[in-house]
């Protein structure tokens, strides 16, 4: 790596937002925010934790995996700040910043972790912070048309963050493996994991699983909150179960699977959100998950390869199996619920649910009230719009770096050692020296230690 490559870039993008700061924030006058600090905390520790450890399954780009999270998480946050801010200015064009904004910051860092997932191992530090730059701000506008305009419910961002994360991703992925030479041999088995690498990748799993009721109720007050957690949990655990079962299903040799495990048992989370805050019902709920469960571990056996194959779009973490098709499903969720909805099962909350079906609404907008259909309608408008905008902006975006950015050679590629200092990285893994043998990080381990088979 050069220092054009990487340090320049660095210190003008900081600089570039520390401007912005300097000219646009102050501190929110909000009070009320600080009850929202333990959700917060719940949501930072899924970012920077939880999606940080999920990538570290790679055997040896676990430094990356972890790293390049904290950096990219820590730039996309401030520029999400940011974003965000300028569809809500007050008087002064000032952008107000409290507990709220810092964890709709968060929220919005999430779908840039999810794209990343989907090039994991095959992009440079620039290329990260390029795709995360645009990313945002077609992702703060993207959540403004769809929340704010079109009025579309979706309280645990199914549809805004994941499902906009994954095809945006996946775009990017797909132009960038366009036209590319094959993967060398060395980069196809570093493609693999080993047992410790899955274990550090359980890690994010068992991180994302625990807070996930927080992402999707942070947002929510009173019943919806309660009715956010509940039916999230119900989901998530039914999904484990399913996805334990179907992953020994699905294999051949009826075992488990640990790339299932890792990423299907959190597609409940995923599928609960955007119905998060609906009357779902426990029963509900669980059905979410149990469909969820086999849905992501089907897509993990079958449409990945396929996808890869057929279509030319690597996948590396798999996200259009745990955000992508989960993300959709719980759009279409969002719509059935939103056409079923009355004010006998929702009382008061409805309005709180539906702002747009409020008796008043038609004073603030100059339009009639909606109907449970023209919700439903409004729904189903909001998810088709972020799908579009997702997949031609990831497009686009992918056209950019590979007509801006110098590509990483694929012998290069899911390697530590292309980016990091490392005790002996010019030892490959498995290469005998000295009497030692050094595995893919900084360790050493004695061939005649009489603990090694």
């Amino acid at each position: 790596m050069s220092t054009k490559e990487v340090v320049l870039p660095l210190i003008g993008v900081q600089l570039a937002l520390l401007i912005l700061f300097c000219v646009f924030g102050r501190y929110s006058t909000h009070e009320e925010d600080a009850a929202k600090y333990p959700m917060f905390q719940d949501v930072h520790v899924m970012i920077f934790i939880g999606f940080g450890f999920l990538m570290t399954f790679l055997k040896r780009y676990g430094f990356s995996s972890v790293g390049f999270t904290l950096l990219l998480g820590a730039f996309v946050v401030q520029w999400a700040l940011l974003c965000q801010g300028f569809f809500r200015l007050d008087g002064d064009n000032k952008i107000e910043i409290g507990i709220e904004s810092l964890y709709k910051a968060d929220i919005a860092a999430a779908s840039v972790m999810i794209s990343l997932g989907a090039v994991l191992g095959r992009t440079s530090v620039l290329q990260l912070f390029i795709m995360g730059f645009i990313e945002i701000v077609v992702y703060s506008a993207n959540s403004y048309l769809g929340a704010t305009v079109l009025r579309v419910a979706d309280a645990g961002g199914s549809i805004f963050v994941h499902a906009f994360g994954a095809y945006f991703g996946l775009a990017v992925s797909y132009v960038m493996n366009r036209k590319k030479e094959g993967n060398s041999e060395t980069a196809v088995s570093l493609q693999e994991s080993n047992y410790t690498s899955d274990l550090f990748a359980m890690i994010g799993t068992v991180f994302l699983w625990l807070y996930w009721p927080s992402f999707n109720a942070i947002e929510l007050t009173g019943a919806e909150q309660s009715r956010a957690v509940v039916n999230t949990y119900l989901a998530l655990a039914a999904c484990t179960v399913t996805a334990f079962a179907a992953s020994s299903l699905l294999t051949p040799e009826r075992k488990f699977d640990m790339v299932h495990v890792q990423n299907s048992t959190l597609a409940g989370g995923v599928a609960a959100g955007a119905a998060a805050n609906l009357v779902l019902l426990p029963v509900g709920a669980v059905v979410v998950g149990i469909l969820a469960g086999f849905v992501s571990v089907y897509g993990y056996v079958r449409l990945s390869p396929t996808l890869e194959r057929r279509l030319g779009v690597p996948d590396t973490c798999g996200v259009h199996n745990l955000h992508g098709m989960p993300g959709v499903f719980s759009g279409v969720l969002s719509v059935l619920m939103a056409a079923i909805a009355t004010q006998n099962q929702y009382k008061l909350d409805l309005f709180d649910v539906y702002p747009a079906r409020m008796p008043d609404f038609k004073i603030e907008n100059s339009t009639a009230p909606r109907t449970a259909a023209q919700q439903a309608g409004f729904q189903a408008l909001g998810l088709s719009v972020t799908l579009v905008i997702a997949i031609v902006t990831g497009l686009v975006t992918g056209f950019i770096l590979k007509a801006t950015t110098k590509a990483i050679p694929a012998k290069s590629e899911y390697d530590d050692a292309t980016f990091w200092e490392l005790c002996e990285a010019s030892a490959p893994a498995g290469d005998t020296k000295a009497g030692m043998q050094y595995d893919n990080a900084c360790f050493e381990v004695s061939t005649t230690d009489a603990r090694l088979p």
